[in-house]
């Protein structure tokens, strides 16, 4: 019979130390929550706080939200008969989350004034302009790839602050 103790050093064995996924769906807004209980539920191994987790799932709908809103324009998708697609890659590295959200839709044309606190391209949606800054503010990491015609990538991660008291268990 194995014991508490044997089970336990069996689990820290096999410990997630890397792990990813890649998930496609449809920019459509329904999306948006799904991308955010994927995340969450895709570093749970890492047992984050609620405070990390509430910071990875603002951080990717931010992103989320900007690939579905400003990536594509919906009258040239139907014209065009093309269908909106948005990429969410996750990355778990030791104690590092990466996460990329990737629209192959219109681009940014200035990516410093997109980033820029209040700035919107879409005011008559009451868009407030805050996506980058949040994604800022919750993530450690914050890099935005953009051509316009081709698409927007945005890169983030954030370090997960359990890794280190697991690591002095061991």
């Amino acid at each position: 019979m194995e014991t508490a103790r044997s089970l336990t050093e069996n689990l820290k064995k096999r410990r997630i130390n890397k792990n990813e996924m890649r998930v496609e769906f449809d920019a459509v807004s329904e999306n948006e929550s799904f991308a955010r209980v994927a995340v969450a539920a895709f570093v749970t191994p890492l047992n984050p706080t609620l405070e990390e987790i509430a910071d990875i799932k603002t951080a990717v709908s931010e992103a989320v939200t900007n690939a579905i809103i400003h990536g594509y324009d919906r009258e040239e998708l139907i014209q065009e008969e093309k269908e909106a697609k948005v990429v969410m890659h996750c990355k778990l590295s030791e104690d590092v989350l990466s996460v990329e959200i990737t629209d192959e839709g219109r681009g940014i044309d200035n990516i410093e004034q997109a980033m820029e606190p209040l700035f919107t391209t879409k005011p008559e949606m009451d868009r407030s302009g805050m996506g980058f800054a949040f994604m800022e503010a919750f993530m450690d990491d914050l890099e935005v790839i953009s051509q316009p015609g081709v698409g927007t990538t945005v890169l983030m991660k954030k370090k997960l602050g359990t890794m280190s008291w697991i690591r002095q268990e061991e």
